[in-house]
């Protein structure tokens, strides 16, 4: 069996000093905030994201995780993905609003919320296996990213009415009801990318960096857009899997084999596994057969409360074949 190596002590420290960087670097975008300097702000809460990252993978590389270490992550991103952006947000466009205030606080509750629901499912048995492949609602640093769109478009175009102080306002607002919503996001921790993608993603990557470099706020504006337009796909592919049992034991990369064996199963008349609970399903059959014990002189059958008859029925009918889950063949 083999050993995790033993690491010295201040090296299993290194996963807590990278959250405080990242704490650090959220507040250090407020102090840019308040002196005007709006790039370094996107460059502080960026780092601070980076930082995210790379904390909890780092804790589990050095066998370093604890309990501590997980709080202090959480306070980390209260701070920096939830104060700071709604200060910064704040200073630049809602300083002088009515309600710019209200949409701080909200945010910033909102981000509270979506954290200690966060910490609370980790300790809670899912009801499907692939859960974990998913987040409840818009993670921390993807709303810090989210919330901060017209903020790249002014700096990238100038002001304009994306700028104004009731579109940021509103659009602060949708990003908050998004962090405590129920929609499934993808986790970007689950993704495995196959061996015949990887040429096509470097190339991506390669695409993104040059635009990052030459236009960046443009490019961190697009990278908001196009996540905010995964969370359809994100939820499609939650009812997907929740409607078919037998791809949950199936790796993800081979699940594209199991959703065409389920359309060439639909093409064919043959029905999907029992979707809901063992009882529920047996309950269903026997009511089948109790319906089809009406049909068939001397079978018998059992009543509601239980009890055995037997006895002639009626004549056939057409949709006992269909209540038994049997479909005809298909014409051509």
């Amino acid at each position: 069996m083999d050993v995790p190596p033993a690491y010295a002590a201040g090296v299993r420290l290194l996963p807590n000093a990278v959250t405080v960087l990242a704490l650090c670097a959220g507040l250090s975008s407020v102090y840019f905030a308040l002196a005007g300097q709006w790039s370094l702000c996107i460059v502080a809460t960026g780092f601070a994201a980076i930082c995210d990252a790379l904390d909890g993978r780092l804790a589990r590389l050095l066998d370093a995780t604890s309990k501590i270490g997980a709080e202090l992550d959480s306070l980390s991103d209260l701070v920096s993905f939830g104060v700071a952006p709604a200060l910064v947000l704040y200073l630049w466009a809602l300083e002088g609003s009515r309600f710019g205030w209200i949409v701080t606080l909200v945010f910033a509750v909102c981000m509270a919320l979506r954290l200690a629901r966060f910490n609370t499912l980790l300790d809670v048995e899912q009801r499907y296996p692939f859960a974990k492949e998913f987040f409840v609602g818009v993670p921390a640093p993807a709303a810090a990213l989210s919330a901060g769109i017209p903020l790249y478009v002014t700096l990238q175009f100038g002001e304009g009415w994306w700028s104004g102080e009731v579109l940021v306002g509103g659009w602060t607002l949708v990003v908050a009801g998004l962090m405590v919503s129920r929609l499934p996001t993808l986790s970007l921790k689950t993704v495995r990318v196959p061996a015949t993608a990887i040429a096509p993603l470097l190339v991506v990557v390669g695409i993104a960096a040059a635009v990052l470099v030459t236009v960046p706020y443009l490019g961190l504006a697009l990278v908001a857009i196009g996540y905010l337009l995964l969370i359809p796909y994100a939820g499609y592919r939650y009812r997907w899997l929740a409607r078919h049992p037998e791809a949950w034991d199936v790796p993800v990369r081979e699940r594209r084999a199991a959703a065409r064996a389920a359309r060439s199963a639909r093409r064919l008349g043959i029905r999907p596994p029992l979707r809901r609970r063992v009882a529920g399903g047996a309950s269903a059959v026997a009511r089948a057969v109790r319906r089809l014990g009406d049909t068939e002189p001397g079978l018998p059958v059992i009543r509601r409360n239980g009890t055995p008859r037997t006895g002639p029925g009626p004549a056939p009918q057409r949709g006992n074949r269909l209540r038994l889950g049997l479909r005809r063949a298909r014409r051509r």
